[in-house]
């Protein structure tokens, strides 16, 4: 067989690709070096909730409304069957908002309306009054823990299509998971800045309306000590307490030998660290209990 010509690269074409190589490798190590040098994206302000290793993520204002519709449950003393309804309820009508407009007039977070005499447009407006005339129509419902999470529901809100509530069975009752106390520190939330200045008594003031009378003692630093009855309701009150915290100037709660702040270790629950010289006063003087929410 005859051999096959060979093309013949001109000298000035080899030299042209050479220095095409060159820039295109040179390239890469500028740009790789310069990522590095690429600031990171800061984390933002938000919530996570974690139940059945499922993570469901929240604004801070969905998770304050979440962690309400769970102190006003609690106020009752309801079973975290009712917040699973009340969470899927709140969900379809507002994604657990506290809206100011609606169909007709229908208002809040749960879409209540003045003229089917669910309150006036300030009450409804008002997170934990809607949630507590939720839950009074709910337990009035014969068997409602027995019903399917939409069942229930529709009999409390008596929308065009109940079923669409079941859509929000599951994250229902992920959310009452998180936020009722069945499952540790399940909430997490992180500031990207400072929560501002503290306003504890406020702070006390609020909590105290949503979910009842609590035992409380100031402490020096300033810290608050707030003692509960059970394990799973102090962690309710600790997911109120960092889903509130930029209302109120919360920077650090702690609970059951762990402890939250606004804006480190993004946001999540850590084991209780020594405490330093300057806020030992603090923990000396807060009651040592199992059941004690202490937050400043």
């Amino acid at each position: 067989m005859p051999n096959t010509p060979q093309p013949v690269r001109s000298p000035r074409l080899a030299r042209a690709a050479a220095v095409l190589v060159v820039l295109l490798i040179v390239a890469g190590v500028y740009f790789v070096v310069k990522t590095k040098h690429i600031p990171l994206i800061p984390q933002p302000t938000a919530c996570t909730a974690v139940a059945d290793k499922q993570e469901v993520p929240l604004t801070v204002s969905q998770a304050g409304i979440a962690a309400t519709i769970a102190g006003v449950a609690a106020r009752h003393d309801l079973p975290a069957r009712a917040v699973t309804i009340a969470y899927a309820a709140a969900l379809q009508e507002s994604k657990l908002a506290n809206l100011d407009y609606g169909d007709r007039d229908s208002l809040g977070v749960f879409q209540q309306r003045p003229s089917e005499g669910w309150g006036s447009p300030q009450e409804i407006m008002n997170p934990i009054y809607a949630t507590g005339r939720f839950f009074a129509a709910l337990v009035a419902v014969p068997g409602y823990l027995r019903m399917p999470v939409y069942e229930a529901a529709q009999a409390v809100q008596r929308s065009a299509d109940g079923y669409a509530y079941d859509q929000y069975a599951t994250v229902g009752a992920q959310l009452a998971s998180a936020f009722y106390g069945v499952q540790p520190h399940a909430l997490s939330c992180y500031y990207a800045s400072p929560t501002g200045k503290p306003r504890l008594a406020a702070a006390r003031s609020a909590l105290t309306s949503t979910f009842g009378g609590f035992r409380t003692e100031q402490t020096a630093d300033p810290a608050i000590a707030i003692g509960v009855r059970r394990p799973s309701l102090g962690w309710a009150v600790a997911a109120w307490l960092i889903s509130h915290a930029s209302s109120y100037g919360i920077t650090n709660v702690r609970y059951m030998g762990y402890e939250w702040f606004a804006t480190k270790d993004s946001g999540n629950w850590v084991r209780q660290r020594a405490r330093t010289p300057h806020s030992s006063a603090s923990a000396a003087q807060a009651p040592a209990l199992a059941t004690t929410v202490v937050f400043d």
